[in-house]
């Protein structure tokens, strides 16, 4: 593909062998130096699509780091996405002189401002402290090369577009931008036709597209029963790592507590009222298997890469059918199979019938449950 020496030896020892398709498509046009508008979800590869050809070019240009500067700039929407971006520009970028930090709300400011003192190679930011810190005077964006929004359509829906749109009007109009979002929703169509300059499209799915290895089902109850189905359902011995989505964050944490209560059942709440170190411990007890169950909102469970996750279970339909195919994208990763479980109460059929009209497919019923509601739908 053309990649320089030293990061085709830092994939090797990563264990990359074949691009996928987004890195096929878009490591070629971006090393040219191509503006690049790209449709993909979240585990398709698109952090290595624009990471390797992106510190490909930061070697071969002549400039060099300037004082507060950062010649690459990485937005991204949370936290985990933050550091998951960053860490995977640390892995490829091993034997590389490039520098890179990151930073994000939730904790203390003075590390992530030390480290921009000198200036950086790469910045990977959320939007809001990225700002509050261009404010302060400890980020300057006057010498950017190239900028990256990742999952755009989730900075959206998070309230960020102002923010962006501030820090936008900071950088060179001369540089290199792309952009990628898992939807494409006309106010994502219209930023994008802003800032790009002649760009190249590349979609790897079509726009939600249910993942095929995903065994979809669906479960009719009433929303009081929802609670003990839950617990007899993570009953299963093949459930041994699973994602619960409930539609907020009060939600969430009652859920959890009332699975290490009620059930006996090793779960964590994630989302985006949690202090950063507490969404940490509680990824990492996720990903050791101290934490069987990872109870989440949607906005918090975009940039969880895990894996080895067996079940989705939508615990609450979410209102927006497209939200549905990125919580069942969390489970079959990497050619595994993996099942997605919908609670759907009386007041959820019309969510039901949404997703079921975006993702062209029926859900399997599951009928044979201890909470199956009486005259539910049978099909």
């Amino acid at each position: 593909m053309g990649l320089i020496e030293p990061l085709t030896r830092a994939l090797a020892e990563e264990g990359y062998t074949l691009p996928t398709p987004i890195q096929a498509q878009t490591i070629p046009l971006i090393l040219t130096g191509k503006d690049v508008l790209g449709c993909a979800q979240t585990g398709t590869g698109k952090t290595a699509a624009f990471a390797l050809p992106l510190m490909q070019r930061l070697v071969a240009s002549k400039t060099s780091r300037t004082p507060r500067g950062a010649r690459v700039l990485v937005m991204v929407p949370t936290r985990e996405l933050a550091t998951q971006v960053s860490e995977a520009f640390a892995a490829y970028g091993r034997h590389l002189p490039l520098s890179h930090t990151t930073v994000f709300g939730g904790v203390g400011q003075q590390v992530q401002v030390r480290a921009l003192s000198r200036g950086v190679d790469v910045l990977v930011a959320t939007p809001g402290r990225l700002l509050d810190l261009i404010n302060q005077r400890h980020v300057a964006l006057g010498a950017v090369e190239a900028l990256v929004l990742d999952e755009a359509d989730r900075m959206l829906d998070m309230g960020f577009i102002h923010d962006i749109r501030k820090i936008l009007a900071l950088m060179p109009t001369k540089r290199q931008t792309l952009l990628f979002s898992a939807t494409m929703p006309d106010a994502i169509t219209k930023l994008a036709a802003g800032i790009l300059r002649d760009p190249s499209r590349v979609a790897v799915t079509p726009v939600a597209s249910t993942v095929e290895q995903v065994s979809q089902h669906v479960l009719f109850v009433d929303r009081a029963d929802k609670r003990n189905l839950l617990g007899d359902v993570l009953r299963d011995p093949t459930m041994t790592r699973a994602i619960v989505f409930t539609r907020t964050k009060h939600g969430a944490d009652r859920l959890a507590d009332q699975l290490r209560r009620n059930h006996r059942v090793g779960a964590e709440a994630i989302h985006g009222n949690k202090s950063q170190g507490a969404r940490q411990r509680a990824l990492e007890d996720f990903r050791a298997g101290r934490a069987r169950v990872l109870v989440a909102t949607d906005i918090a469970a975009r940039g969880i890469d895990v894996d080895g996750i067996t079940h989705v279970i939508n615990y609450e339909l979410p209102n927006d059918p497209e939200s549905y195919v990125h919580r069942i994208g969390r489970t079959a990763r990497a050619g595994a199979r993996g099942v997605a479980l919908s609670f759907c109460e009386p007041a959820e059929r019309d969510q039901l019938r949404d997703i079921e009209r975006l993702t062209k497919q029926r859900l399997n019923v599951v009928t044979d449950h201890p909470y199956a509601r009486p005259g539910a739908p049978q099909r």
